[in-house]
């Protein structure tokens, strides 16, 4: 199989990369600057083993490919604001024997949050979900850093919305071959919640900086709590804690290579590259979403969705807001929750 990585930023150059190693056909898809870096100097990617530099084939679409093979594998790893411009570009590519990409080859979305696989099923008939847990930045243009160890990371596999197949097996055991554990699962979901859960510190991370100070992590534990009643009240299932360290155990640390502590997620370094989005949307959106749709009020994950979409727009610092203040900020929107549903006299 050959592997197409839409999006070979720092998930998606992660996987491309370690793919790459373990020998197995690569093709990396990029834009601007990093798709420039990736076509003069080749993806360096940098690990606990050292940096490799990988000269894969790079493209911005599928035009440059040509006519796409029938053993091809899509795995989507764009930020979910970036999904439905991908999905409209490789949808209808050809491929060898008849027929589009949208209805003969297998799509994986390596993606935080739930709603990129809804958004694929609209357009290609077999969808495929994973539950990415995989440390990894992109430093500059053309190089990735993917700080896991031993493991570069723990990728849940399945079809979406449930099940398993061949297909997944077969992913699942290259990802295997390559620094990955990918245990294919027929719930996939649950494992994508329960990082959801997780995910909703994001937001937080990204105007605040890296959590470590108390007061930060009591915020995330109530913007969590809020997630979890949200959760319940639409009976989704989720992964518990207990059950993800069980699965996980010992088996990818983050462990970096200079010695530094770790540096911001994905949501952080959407703001520090100034791109001018970010996945609030599709990570406290999806909370509030969930909220409005079953009766539960969410106003510590709106106040999250609207400041990191602020911070985007209007590209402010990453981590410029005093954690204080937003807890301030928390503490008055629960307030005003509050009071709108008091009962009136």
């Amino acid at each position: 199989m050959r592997y197409i990585i839409i999006g070979a930023g720092a998930v998606g150059g992660a996987i491309g990369g370690r793919l790459a190693e373990a020998g197995h056909e690569v093709a990396l898809v990029a834009r601007g600057a990093h798709y420039e870096a990736l076509r003069t100097h080749g993806l360096r990617l940098m690990t606990s083993e050292g940096t490799r530099t990988h000269r894969l084939p790079t493209v911005d679409g599928p035009a440059a490919l040509g006519e796409l093979r029938a053993d091809d594998v899509l795995v989507l790893a764009v930020k979910t604001q970036d999904s439905e411009a991908a999905l409209e570009a490789w949808g209808p590519a050809p491929v060898a024997g008849g027929g589009r990409a949208a209805e003969r080859l297998p799509l994986v979305c390596a993606q935080n949050g739930v709603e990129s696989p809804r958004i694929a099923l609209r357009r290609f008939r077999r969808v495929y979900g994973v539950c990415v847990w995989l440390p990894a930045t992109l430093v500059e243009p053309g190089a990735v850093s993917a700080a896991g160890a031993p493991l570069t990371g723990f990728l849940h596999l399945g079809r979406h919305p449930h099940g398993t197949d061949e297909t997944a097996r077969r992913i699942a055991a290259d990802l295997g071959k390559a620094h990955f554990e990918a245990p294919v699962v027929p719930d996939v979901a649950r494992w994508q919640y329960a990082k959801l859960l997780g995910n909703l510190a994001n937001a937080i991370e990204a105007v605040t900086g890296v959590l470590t100070s108390e007061e930060g992590l009591a915020l995330y534990a109530r913007v969590r709590a809020e997630g979890e009643a949200v959760l319940t009240a639409a009976d989704i299932p989720y992964t518990g804690e207990e059950e993800q360290k069980r699965v996980r155990d010992d088996k990818i640390r983050f462990e970096p290579f200079d010695g530094s502590e770790r540096g911001g997620g994905s949501s952080w370094q959407s703001l520090d590259r100034g791109t001018g989005t970010i996945e609030a949307d599709y990570l406290n959106g999806e909370i509030v979403l969930l909220g409005r749709l079953h009766g539960v009020p969410t106003p510590l994950n709106e106040l999250l969705q609207r400041l990191a979409n602020t911070f985007a727009r209007e590209r402010r610092a990453a981590g410029s807001l005093p954690v204080a203040e937003l807890v301030r900020l928390a503490d008055e929107a629960v307030a005003f929750v509050q009071e709108e549903r008091a009962p009136r006299p």
